[in-house]
């Protein structure tokens, strides 16, 4: 249900004036998302106070401000780099998911609500003070009745409500910016919005959380080398999350390394498997690891991973074309990378492949020649999404996921040990699977395997062509074109809002989008 006429319009007003303050309509200018009609207003929404800070620096600022769907956006925007720049998605990476934490009373009475028993059936200890504090929700350590230590995560009050007024506000200046700057059309700024919104409905129900957790942890069971807390779900429901509580050495604390006598290097090497376990043989990864979402046993420098709720999946078709677009670079086949990108789909058919290919080269050729250990797999995959304007290459979100991921996890492992790529420790993993799925024993093998899936589905593709004639058929005559022409253009006259709202709503999309 959309927020009342009165809410939204006080919301809007702190939003610009929040914008002032960080002169962010000034950085809409700069990375060429205002139309003309906001440029006009500029001079009077400057601040000299920041403006001798870089843009995303004053987004980040911005955003912070704003709240928990605005920090939440600009996570999003941080992985967009084809969007927003390289420079201003590594400040917007940089934006920290913490507020000040809520009342425990409140915690306390979402707790019973949620599971329809007293706190003290619960738990036989229960910490006040959390733990942690994030937009979404805290952390508090407690113990349950049978003695069991754990930490239950709780959804902040009236979450979901702030979060659907702003996204509301959001796809509605998606909209406008579509129209203002058709340029952006390719780069689906309604999509980015709708795929926030999606994760935001995941990420508010706990359930799902907990469900990502028993799903990565079975695929790891009986590896060593990463672990996952369990899942109480006795004491878990929509709006509330158990745990069992884990502990270890913070990523990064490299005095603690040494008093416990752990080897970095066994650290990394086991997240550099388990990084690349749960992208290319389970196709269902971690896409929030960084190195405040994961924990170094002390005893056997195992990795003991937290907080599930934004994951990442591939198919084997995103897997398949990874894999070749990866090995096409470090062998030197730009041609092959190009192609891999035509034969998906990504690249449109009427695009040069030639031309293409000497794009992907001025990417590969840099790398030629160096170690893997000195090159950023991640860095590679944002440095190929920059290039593909040129090309109409439509975004892939869960490519871009991926993207940030990768970049996450190289950044701890640099944290775990900076003389050591992660991806060389992984190098023996990677040939193996590289060979195993994608040499020509298994090509050939794929290709018998889709002629027989294409065989499978000709029955029920041969019904369906018969069912939409019959219907065709039916319905021929009684299909008027010009009737569709006016629904069409009575949907978008529908869309058409005052020109001081107008305004507003550039200025709240442009934190949206781009902070």
């Amino acid at each position: 249900m959309a927020a009342p006429a009165s809410r939204r319009a006080r919301r809007l007003f702190r939003i610009a004036r929040i914008f002032a303050r960080y002169d962010i309509l000034g950085a809409l200018i700069e990375l060429g998302a205002a139309p003309g009609a906001l440029r006009l207003l500029n001079p009077f929404f400057r601040s000299r106070k920041t403006r001798h800070l870089r843009i995303g620096q004053r987004l980040a600022l911005a955003a912070q401000e704003l709240g928990p769907s605005f920090i939440k956006a600009g996570q999003t925007l941080s992985t967009r780099a084809d969007l927003v720049g390289e420079q201003v998605a590594i400040d917007l990476a940089g934006l920290q998911d913490r507020l000040p934490p809520f009342p425990s009373e409140a915690a306390r009475a979402t707790i019973e609500a949620e599971l329809g028993r007293p706190l003290s059936e619960l738990f036989a200890e229960f910490d006040d003070v959390p733990v942690a504090a994030a937009s979404i929700a805290q952390v508090h350590f407690a113990v349950t009745t049978d003695g069991r230590p754990v930490a239950v995560k709780v959804l902040r009050p009236q979450i979901e409500k702030q979060f659907a007024d702003d996204l509301d506000l959001f796809d509605l200046g998606a909209r406008l910016i579509e129209r203002w700057q058709p340029k952006f059309r390719r780069l689906k700024p309604r999509a980015v919005v709708e795929t926030l919104r999606e994760s935001v409905q995941i990420e508010m129900d706990l359930r799902f959380e907990a469900a990502a957790a028993s799903e990565l942890a079975e695929n790891f069971e009986g590896d060593p080398g990463f672990r996952i807390p369990k899942v109480d779900w006795e004491r878990t429901g929509r709006r509330v999350l158990t745990l069992e509580r884990v502990s270890g050495i913070r990523v990064g604390d490299v005095e603690a390394f040494e008093a416990a006598g752990v080897d970095p290097r066994i650290a990394l090497g086991n997240a550099s498997r388990a990084f690349f376990n749960q992208v290319f043989r389970d196709g269902f990864f971690h896409a929030d690891m960084h190195a405040g979402n994961a924990f170094v046993d002390p005893k056997d420098g195992a990795i003991i991973a937290i907080d599930f709720g934004i994951m990442g999946r591939l198919d084997k078709r995103n897997r398949y074309f990874l894999a070749d677009m990866l090995l096409g670079f470090l062998n030197g086949d730009y041609e092959r990378v190009a192609q891999v990108h035509f034969d998906a789909g990504f690249i449109p058919a009427n695009q040069s492949l030639p031309l293409f290919t000497q794009a992907v080269r001025s990417i590969g050729e840099p790398l030629m020649g160096r170690p893997l250990s000195e090159i950023s797999l991640g860095r590679l995959l944002a440095q190929l999404f920059q290039i593909t304007e040129t090309f109409q290459m439509e975004t892939q979100p869960q490519l871009l996921m991926l993207q940030k991921t990768m970049l996450m996890a190289e950044g701890m492992g640099r944290q775990l040990d900076p003389s050591v790529n992660m991806w060389e420790l992984a190098q023996p993993l990677i040939e193996d699977w590289m060979m195993t799925h994608r040499g020509p024993a298994a090509r050939v093998g794929q290709a018998v395997e889709d002629g027989i899936a294409l065989v499978e589905r000709l029955p029920r593709l041969v019904a369906a062509m018969d069912r939409l004639t019959q219907r065709l058929e039916k319905e021929g005559a009684a299909i008027d074109p010009s009737s569709l022409e006016r629904a069409e253009e009575q949907r978008h006259s529908r869309a058409v809002v005052p020109w001081p709202i107008w305004v507003l709503v550039g200025l709240a999309l442009g934190a949206a989008l781009f902070g």
